[in-house]
Protein backbone atom coordinates (compact mmCIF):
# COMPACT_ATOMS: atom_id res chain seq x y z
CA UNK A 1 0.00 0.00 0.00
CA UNK A 2 1.30 3.47 -0.86
CA UNK A 3 2.38 5.74 1.96
CA UNK A 4 1.41 9.41 2.18
CA UNK A 5 2.90 11.65 4.84
CA UNK A 6 3.67 15.21 5.76
CA UNK A 7 7.28 15.84 6.77
CA UNK A 8 7.76 18.69 9.25
CA UNK A 9 11.07 20.53 9.30
CA UNK A 10 10.91 23.21 11.96
CA UNK A 11 8.39 25.80 10.74
CA UNK A 12 8.40 24.37 7.23
CA UNK A 13 7.02 21.14 5.84
CA UNK A 14 6.90 19.03 2.71
CA UNK A 15 4.76 16.14 1.49
CA UNK A 16 5.78 12.69 0.27
CA UNK A 17 4.02 9.78 -1.41
CA UNK A 18 5.99 6.53 -1.37
CA UNK A 19 9.10 8.53 -0.53
CA UNK A 20 8.74 10.84 -3.53
CA UNK A 21 8.01 14.57 -3.11
CA UNK A 22 4.57 15.95 -3.86
CA UNK A 23 3.50 19.39 -5.03
CA UNK A 24 1.98 21.50 -2.23
CA UNK A 25 -1.20 23.49 -2.82
CA UNK A 26 0.26 26.82 -1.67
CA UNK A 27 3.42 26.27 -3.75
CA UNK A 28 1.31 25.51 -6.83
CA UNK A 29 -0.63 28.75 -6.39
CA UNK A 30 2.52 30.76 -5.68
CA UNK A 31 4.10 29.68 -8.98
CA UNK A 32 1.08 29.55 -11.25
CA UNK A 33 -1.19 32.42 -10.19
CA UNK A 34 -0.53 36.02 -11.34
CA UNK A 35 -0.29 38.41 -8.40
CA UNK A 36 -0.30 41.99 -9.71
CA UNK A 37 -0.99 43.37 -6.23
CA UNK A 38 2.16 41.67 -4.95
CA UNK A 39 4.45 44.24 -6.58
CA UNK A 40 2.84 47.24 -4.89
CA UNK A 41 2.57 45.32 -1.62
CA UNK A 42 6.28 44.45 -1.65
CA UNK A 43 7.23 48.04 -2.51
CA UNK A 44 5.05 49.41 0.31
CA UNK A 45 6.39 46.95 2.88
CA UNK A 46 9.99 47.71 1.89
CA UNK A 47 9.43 51.48 2.03
CA UNK A 48 7.71 51.28 5.43
CA UNK A 49 10.47 49.07 6.82
CA UNK A 50 13.13 51.49 5.58
CA UNK A 51 11.31 54.52 7.03
CA UNK A 52 10.96 52.78 10.40
CA UNK A 53 14.62 51.73 10.54
CA UNK A 54 16.55 54.72 9.23
CA UNK A 55 18.91 54.69 12.20
CA UNK A 56 19.86 51.08 11.64
CA UNK A 57 20.26 51.49 7.88
CA UNK A 58 22.56 54.52 8.29
CA UNK A 59 25.15 52.35 10.04
CA UNK A 60 25.21 49.53 7.49
CA UNK A 61 27.30 48.94 4.39
CA UNK A 62 25.55 49.12 1.02
CA UNK A 63 25.45 45.34 0.56
CA UNK A 64 24.03 44.94 4.08
CA UNK A 65 21.31 47.50 3.34
CA UNK A 66 20.38 45.66 0.15
CA UNK A 67 20.15 42.32 1.95
CA UNK A 68 18.10 43.84 4.77
CA UNK A 69 15.59 45.66 2.55
CA UNK A 70 15.03 42.96 -0.05
CA UNK A 71 13.90 40.55 2.66
CA UNK A 72 11.58 42.99 4.45
CA UNK A 73 8.25 42.04 2.78
CA UNK A 74 8.81 38.31 3.16
CA UNK A 75 9.66 38.58 6.84
CA UNK A 76 6.25 40.16 7.45
CA UNK A 77 4.54 37.52 5.33
CA UNK A 78 6.29 34.69 7.17
CA UNK A 79 5.37 36.18 10.54
CA UNK A 80 1.71 36.24 9.48
CA UNK A 81 1.87 32.61 8.33
CA UNK A 82 3.57 31.48 11.53
CA UNK A 83 1.09 33.49 13.62
CA UNK A 84 -1.84 31.81 11.92
CA UNK A 85 -0.44 28.33 12.51
CA UNK A 86 0.33 29.05 16.16
CA UNK A 87 -3.04 30.70 16.84
CA UNK A 88 -4.80 27.71 15.35
CA UNK A 89 -2.77 25.23 17.40
CA UNK A 90 -3.26 27.07 20.69
CA UNK A 91 -6.96 27.71 20.20
CA UNK A 92 -7.61 24.10 19.26
CA UNK A 93 -5.88 22.87 22.41
CA UNK A 94 -7.80 25.32 24.59
CA UNK A 95 -11.08 24.29 22.99
CA UNK A 96 -10.30 20.66 23.89
CA UNK A 97 -9.62 21.55 27.51
CA UNK A 98 -5.83 21.40 27.33
CA UNK A 99 -4.01 23.98 29.45
CA UNK A 100 -1.59 26.05 27.37
CA UNK A 101 0.26 29.31 27.86
CA UNK A 102 -0.69 31.84 25.19
CA UNK A 103 1.96 34.47 24.34
CA UNK A 104 0.79 38.04 24.95
CA UNK A 105 1.08 38.97 21.26
CA UNK A 106 -1.33 36.17 20.30
CA UNK A 107 -3.92 36.56 23.05
CA UNK A 108 -6.29 38.69 20.97
CA UNK A 109 -6.21 36.34 17.98
CA UNK A 110 -6.74 33.25 20.13
CA UNK A 111 -9.64 34.94 21.92
CA UNK A 112 -11.20 35.77 18.54
CA UNK A 113 -10.87 32.15 17.42
CA UNK A 114 -12.51 30.88 20.61
CA UNK A 115 -15.27 33.47 20.19
CA UNK A 116 -15.91 32.15 16.68
CA UNK A 117 -16.17 28.63 18.07
CA UNK A 118 -18.66 29.77 20.71
CA UNK A 119 -20.72 31.67 18.13
CA UNK A 120 -20.80 28.97 15.44
CA UNK A 121 -20.58 25.78 17.49
CA UNK A 122 -18.57 23.63 15.04
CA UNK A 123 -19.02 19.88 15.42
CA UNK A 124 -16.71 16.94 14.64
CA UNK A 125 -13.79 19.23 13.93
CA UNK A 126 -10.75 18.08 12.00
CA UNK A 127 -7.92 20.57 12.45
CA UNK A 128 -4.66 20.91 10.47
CA UNK A 129 -5.11 17.65 8.56
CA UNK A 130 -2.89 16.73 5.59
CA UNK A 131 -4.84 15.95 2.41
CA UNK A 132 -3.85 14.20 -0.81
CA UNK A 133 -5.04 13.98 -4.40
CA UNK A 134 -3.30 10.98 -5.96
CA UNK A 135 -4.71 11.60 -9.41
CA UNK A 136 -3.02 14.98 -9.72
CA UNK A 137 -0.22 14.26 -7.23
CA UNK A 138 -0.67 17.25 -4.97
CA UNK A 139 -1.06 17.60 -1.22
CA UNK A 140 -1.82 20.26 1.36
CA UNK A 141 -2.99 20.87 4.90
CA UNK A 142 -6.55 22.01 5.52
CA UNK A 143 -7.22 24.32 8.45
CA UNK A 144 -10.64 23.16 9.67
CA UNK A 145 -13.18 20.61 8.43
CA UNK A 146 -16.27 20.63 10.61
CA UNK A 147 -20.02 20.36 10.77
CA UNK A 148 -22.06 23.56 11.03
CA UNK A 149 -25.82 24.09 11.01
CA UNK A 150 -25.89 24.31 7.22
CA UNK A 151 -23.71 21.29 6.50
CA UNK A 152 -20.14 20.04 6.34
CA UNK A 153 -17.85 23.05 6.04
CA UNK A 154 -14.25 23.51 4.94
CA UNK A 155 -12.74 26.58 6.61
CA UNK A 156 -9.54 28.45 5.81
CA UNK A 157 -8.09 30.78 8.46
CA UNK A 158 -6.22 33.99 7.60
CA UNK A 159 -4.47 36.29 10.09
CA UNK A 160 -2.75 38.78 7.77
CA UNK A 161 -3.26 42.50 8.28
CA UNK A 162 -5.19 43.23 5.07
CA UNK A 163 -7.64 40.33 5.15
CA UNK A 164 -8.23 37.43 2.74
CA UNK A 165 -7.67 37.59 -1.02
CA UNK A 166 -9.78 35.92 -3.69
CA UNK A 167 -7.23 33.17 -4.32
CA UNK A 168 -8.40 31.56 -1.06
CA UNK A 169 -11.17 30.06 -3.22
CA UNK A 170 -8.57 28.13 -5.23
CA UNK A 171 -6.86 26.97 -2.06
CA UNK A 172 -10.12 25.74 -0.55
CA UNK A 173 -11.10 24.12 -3.84
CA UNK A 174 -7.86 22.13 -3.96
CA UNK A 175 -8.36 20.89 -0.40
CA UNK A 176 -12.00 20.08 -1.08
CA UNK A 177 -11.03 18.06 -4.19
CA UNK A 178 -8.54 15.97 -2.24
CA UNK A 179 -9.23 12.25 -2.31
CA UNK A 180 -8.08 11.38 1.22
CA UNK A 181 -6.97 13.02 4.46
CA UNK A 182 -4.83 11.73 7.32
CA UNK A 183 -6.63 11.28 10.62
CA UNK A 184 -4.97 11.95 13.98
CA UNK A 185 -3.46 8.44 13.94
CA UNK A 186 -1.92 9.03 10.52
CA UNK A 187 -4.35 6.74 8.70
CA UNK A 188 -5.86 7.65 5.33
CA UNK A 189 -9.58 8.39 5.33
CA UNK A 190 -11.82 9.24 2.37
CA UNK A 191 -12.35 12.96 1.94
CA UNK A 192 -16.05 13.66 2.56
CA UNK A 193 -18.15 15.85 0.26
CA UNK A 194 -18.13 19.54 1.21
CA UNK A 195 -21.38 21.49 1.53
CA UNK A 196 -19.93 24.96 2.20
CA UNK A 197 -16.65 26.85 2.06
CA UNK A 198 -15.77 29.68 4.45
CA UNK A 199 -12.80 31.93 5.16
CA UNK A 200 -12.26 33.10 8.74
CA UNK A 201 -10.24 36.31 9.08
CA UNK A 202 -8.89 36.43 12.62
CA UNK A 203 -7.72 39.69 14.16
CA UNK A 204 -6.74 40.74 17.67
CA UNK A 205 -9.98 42.76 17.89
CA UNK A 206 -12.42 40.19 16.50
CA UNK A 207 -13.17 38.14 13.40
CA UNK A 208 -15.00 38.19 10.07
CA UNK A 209 -16.43 35.16 8.28
CA UNK A 210 -16.56 35.21 4.47
CA UNK A 211 -18.56 32.73 2.38
CA UNK A 212 -16.38 31.54 -0.50
CA UNK A 213 -17.76 30.59 -3.91
CA UNK A 214 -16.06 27.35 -4.95
CA UNK A 215 -17.10 25.42 -8.05
CA UNK A 216 -15.94 23.94 -11.34
CA UNK A 217 -14.41 27.24 -12.46
CA UNK A 218 -12.16 27.32 -9.39
CA UNK A 219 -11.13 23.69 -9.91
CA UNK A 220 -10.19 24.30 -13.56
CA UNK A 221 -8.29 27.45 -12.58
CA UNK A 222 -6.34 25.56 -9.91
CA UNK A 223 -5.37 22.92 -12.47
CA UNK A 224 -4.27 25.67 -14.87
CA UNK A 225 -2.06 27.07 -12.10
CA UNK A 226 -0.69 23.58 -11.59
CA UNK A 227 0.20 23.26 -15.28
CA UNK A 228 1.72 26.75 -15.50
CA UNK A 229 3.92 26.02 -12.50
CA UNK A 230 5.05 22.72 -13.98
CA UNK A 231 5.87 24.41 -17.30
CA UNK A 232 7.89 27.14 -15.58
CA UNK A 233 9.85 24.54 -13.64
CA UNK A 234 10.37 22.00 -16.41
CA UNK A 235 10.56 24.10 -19.58
CA UNK A 236 11.16 27.80 -18.90
CA UNK A 237 13.99 27.81 -16.36
CA UNK A 238 17.49 27.95 -17.86
CA UNK A 239 18.55 25.06 -15.64
CA UNK A 240 15.61 22.84 -16.64
CA UNK A 241 16.44 19.62 -18.44
CA UNK A 242 13.73 20.15 -21.07
CA UNK A 243 13.93 23.92 -21.41
CA UNK A 244 12.46 25.48 -24.52
CA UNK A 245 15.53 27.59 -25.34
CA UNK A 246 18.14 25.50 -27.10
CA UNK A 247 21.76 26.26 -27.92
CA UNK A 248 22.21 29.40 -30.04
CA UNK A 249 22.52 28.53 -33.73
CA UNK A 250 24.97 31.37 -34.28
CA UNK A 251 27.02 33.04 -31.58
CA UNK A 252 28.14 36.44 -32.82
CA UNK A 253 30.58 38.34 -30.67
CA UNK A 254 30.13 42.10 -30.36
CA UNK A 255 32.50 44.05 -32.60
Amino acid sequence: MSTFRRVDRGRNHTYQLDGRPLEGVTSILSRGLPKPALVSWAARETAEFAADNLGVIANLRRDEVVDLLKGAPWRDRDRAANRGTEVHRLADQLARGIEVEVPDELTGHVDSYLRWMDDYGPQEMLVERPVLNRTWRYAGTLDVLCGLDDGRTLLEIKTNRSGPFGEVALQLCAYGRAEVYLDYEGREQPMPPIDRYLCLWLRADGYDVYPVDVGEREWKTFLWCYQVGRWLEERSDRNAAQRVLGTPLVQQAAS
